[in-house]
């Protein structure tokens, strides 16, 4: 029976990403799957990453590290009990779906602060665990979120900007960074401005992919072993393979090249 955690970011219960949660525990719950909910607004989560986190005292008041204290802290078993709850969630779970409405290109300031507080510095990564070798390689993530612009606007020619480009740092800086495989993201495209008929397509269209979501296959991301570990450059005979594509690898890395299409929102690109 697999486990599935939903980190909910919404303040009301009326809205169209409380129907996607709403649906999302529904569909998959018939399946069989264990279904939790983390409704950041219903628990009133702390955002800001604070000396709070830590229980006792710190090593270095005077030059206060939140990176360092609180991987200390996670190691000796002292950081707040809000966050070792999550903790537990994300270590039972088999997939983590982040359900939020796009603030300003990004995630909103209490989901940014989950992520900044949950993924501690030892529980979720290392320096040694990270990217495709990192903690959580095991378990699936993805994204679904609502937009207030139209679809047309997040376009390489619309004036947001492609939506790849905006979709990089999270699940590349954040996801795959901590060992996620990163499935594609659901992406409901400005339902504050669509008709009632229509709003009701995207949900049957969440319903149709829930139904087959634990079987999907992941984004495709860069290896670190295709990186020295020394100089964390990619490696001479990977770019040199690489050369003479039309496409550059990924967003990010793109070896001045176009970018590749739909890499951040397509499975297989």
């Amino acid at each position: 029976m697999a486990k599935v955690l939903i980190v909910y970011a919404h303040q009301s219960s009326g809205s169209f990403n409380a129907a996607a949660k709403d649906l999302a525990v529904e569909v998959l719950t018939a399946q069989g799957c264990s279904v939790e909910v983390s409704d950041l607004y219903a628990m009133d989560f702390k955002a800001a990453a604070t000396v709070d986190d830590i229980k006792g005292s710190v090593k270095d008041a005077d030059h206060f590290s939140y990176l360092r204290e609180t991987k200390l802290a996670f190691e000796e078993g002292r950081l707040s009990e809000d966050i070792t709850k999550e903790h537990a969630k994300i270590i039972e779970a088999d997939l983590i779906i982040f359900q939020f409405p796009m603030y300003w290109f990004g995630l909103p300031a209490i989901m940014k602060g989950w992520i900044d507080r949950v993924l501690t510095n030892g529980f979720a990564f290392s320096t040694e665990k990270l990217y495709s070798q990192g903690v959580f390689k095991d378990k699936k993530t993805m994204l679904s979120f609502t937009t207030g612009s139209l679809e047309s606007m997040f376009s390489p020619t619309g004036i947001n900007g492609d939506m790849n480009v905006t979709l990089w740092p999270i699940q590349n800086g954040i996801l795959n960074y901590c060992g996620f495989q990163v499935l594609a993201p659901q992406i409901f495209w400005a339902p504050a401005l669509a008709a009632a008929e229509d709003r009701k397509g995207m949900l049957e269209g969440w319903r149709t992919r829930l139904q087959g979501l634990l079987e999907e296959k992941p984004l495709s991301f860069i290896p670190l072993d295709s990186f020295d570990q020394k100089t964390f450059q990619l490696k001479p005979d990977v770019h040199e393979q690489h050369a003479s594509k039309e496409f550059g690898l990924t967003v990010g890395i793109h070896l001045n090249k176009p970018l590749p299409p739909h890499s951040q929102m397509k499975a297989g690109c």
